[in-house]
């Protein structure tokens, strides 16, 4: 059973990032938000706080670690102990206070361009410095976790390595081997791993997440994971993410973070994640199969329209990285995009120079507002 995405009239009396950013008349495909209804019973959990006025702080103990633990291990059997597991206001912050307390100021923390474009940002307000070790291959052939710049990185003196997995924007779910080989090379020179992995419930049927805590020892020694159900459910403005660590002086790094940290933890967004993992499953698989349907119907629209525009289908996540260079619309084609056929994309520079000539399609919308964005992008050529 797929979900289906709500209709533009409806979406447009939304008054979040990617419907208020823009005037009317733009197609908004950029900011990751979905045009997928709420689960049920995550609109009911929300309906039932509103009734009661249950708008306070959050509560010091949830019920959130067992049911993660529980949809971890049905879904990619991955072992979590709900002991390790922590919330939060979000990922972006999670990662903040996280290298803050495996980095000292000024020390590298490796990053994989084009990869999402806050963790730039994010490592220098963490005091630490970004180390760039880009993706190797390319939307031709397909792109891999570069083993032999990433040792070198470490070799330098690098101590994290900030890992986007499954990856954005490119949407590739990296291998259990190279996971496995980057928490060796971390063993082997000391370094920490954070690893993002707020997109791997959106992966596509024949394709496998590997959490990296599940990978080895090595990996559950070196290694601490962020992650929300914000993607999955469509719940980033409720403010939830989860901290898991597996032990050993991850533990006690995450465990012994200010309580102010777990206390940014929104209610409602603690309220709606346990409503999501533990009850929304089936609405989870219809999401999945209706952008699985998304994924594969743009391949055909920039197939018959935009012969040009290089496409590699996403493994996991909802976002599509596009080659526009063969167009000619410059290094940000977003902007040439933007203002001559008023369609949103994400911009690809800001990914990193790689995203040169790219940008970034939300493919989380209803199957007529991707037919008409590229109808009106192919208009432009």
């Amino acid at each position: 059973m797929e979900v289906e995405a709500q209709p533009l009239q409806t979406l447009r009396n939304r008054s979040s990032m990617k419907w208020a950013a823009f005037d009317e008349d733009v197609l908004p495909l950029f900011v990751a938000e979905s045009d997928f209804p709420l689960a049920d019973p995550i609109r009911a959990v929300l309906q039932e706080a509103i009734a009661n006025s249950d708008t306070g702080y959050s509560p010091p103990s949830s019920e959130l670690p067992e049911v993660f633990s529980a949809f971890a291990g049905e879904h990619w059997s991955w072992q979590v102990d709900p002991a390790q597991v922590w919330t939060t206001t979000d990922v972006g912050m999670a990662i903040v206070e996280t290298l803050r307390r495996v980095t000292k100021p000024g020390e590298g923390v490796i990053i994989n361009p084009p990869v999402y474009f806050p963790f730039f940002d994010l490592v220098e307000e963490s005091g630490a410095k970004v180390i760039e070790v880009p993706l190797a291959g390319g939307i031709d052939t397909g792109w891999s976790l570069d083993l032999g710049a990433i040792e070198n990185a470490l070799a330098q003196g690098a101590k994290a390595y900030l890992l986007c997995n499954p990856h954005n924007p490119v949407g590739r779910v990296h291998s259990r081997e190279e996971l496995a080989a980057i928490a060796g090379l971390a063993k082997k020179y000391g370094a920490s791993i954070i690893s993002d992995e707020i997109h791997g419930p959106l992966t596509y049927p024949g394709e496998t997440f590997v959490p990296f805590l599940a990978v080895s020892d090595e990996a559950r020694e070196v290694g601490i994971c962020l992650t929300a159900a914000s993607k999955a459910f469509n719940l980033a403005g409720l403010k939830c993410a989860i901290m898991v660590t597996a032990g050993g002086k991850n533990q006690e790094i995450v465990g012994s973070l200010p309580l102010e940290v777990f206390w940014r933890t929104s209610l409602f967004g603690l309220k709606a994640s346990i409503a999501g993992f533990k009850h929304s499953g089936e609405w989870l698989e219809g999401v999945v199969s209706s952008l699985d349907q998304n994924r594969k119907l743009l391949a055909e629209l920039l197939s018959s329209q935009l012969p040009e525009v290089k496409y590699r289908m996403p493994q996991a996540t909802y976002l599509a990285w596009l080659d526009f260079n063969a167009l000619g619309w410059g290094e940000d084609p977003a902007a040439h995009i933007l203002e001559h056929a008023k369609v949103a994309l994400s911009n690809g520079p800001p990914f990193g120079v790689q995203g040169k000539g790219f940008a970034r399609l939300n493919l989380a919308c209803n199957p007529a507002v991707l037919r008409e964005a590229i109808s009106r992008i192919a208009a432009i050529r």
